[in-house]
């Protein structure tokens, strides 16, 4: 069989198609527009910084030169320390990274719900409140019974805050954003993506840390 240019048709690749999940009974854009994320759907369509990292940095200062003992970040010759931010450098270029930062690229504002410090705490209070509002139930239960929305935004949010290894199953804190969703009560989506980073890069030097290179003496 052969083809001309003009029979084929670009098909553009779309991270989250809504319009083919309503064609198949689908439909979760109305809880992500409960987020005012529609900004952020659409645009698809280097070390953690905070306040310890700027102590230290302080610290070192001093350690080189004595004199510097109680000056200002500034007269130290170092940029103040605003809030928590992700520093790296591309070519030389220093890029920096905070929640404002985020809240700008997907294009709505850093407020609403967010809860974190949560971990696995089994006795967490937050435990019955996202087991009612997935399964019906105060107790744990399945997820296999979930309705397909649930599913989906399920998988949508395990994408906005990806898990690195470990198990399958979300942790509170994943549970508690999706709980926001579902209840389309507005979450701090980019605070939950920007801690979330500021966690996975904390983890990951870490893991860098406790690692020794082969041949290297302990």
């Amino acid at each position: 069989m052969s083809l001309e240019e003009w029979d084929l048709t670009v098909q553009v690749e779309r991270p989250v198609d809504f319009a083919s999940l309503i064609k198949h009974g689908c439909d979760i854009v109305e809880f992500n527009e409960a987020q005012d994320l529609g900004g952020y759907f659409s645009m698809l369509n280097g070390p953690t910084y905070d306040k310890h990292a700027a102590k230290l940095e302080e610290h070192h200062k001093v350690l080189i030169d004595p004199s510097l003992e109680g000056k200002l970040r500034e007269e130290m010759g170092l940029e103040p320390f605003v809030d928590i931010e992700i520093r790296s450098s591309i070519m030389r270029v220093h890029v920096f990274i905070n929640q404002d930062t985020i809240a700008y690229v997907i294009g709505r504002d850093s407020e609403g719900n967010f809860k974190d410090g949560l971990d696995n705490n089994k006795k967490s209070p937050w435990n019955e409140v996202v087991n009612e509002t997935m399964i019906n139930s105060k107790k744990k239960g399945s997820y296999n019974n979930l309705s397909m929305e649930k599913k989906m935004l399920k998988i949508q949010n395990e994408n906005l805050l990806p898990k690195g290894g470990g198990s399958d199953q979300p942790s509170l804190e994943h549970r508690v954003f999706l709980h926001f969703f579902l209840k389309k009560e507005k979450a701090n989506v980019p605070k939950y993506i920007f801690m979330h980073m500021i966690k996975t890069l904390k983890e990951s030097q870490l893991n860098n840390k406790t690692r020794i290179p082969y041949g290297r003496p302990i």
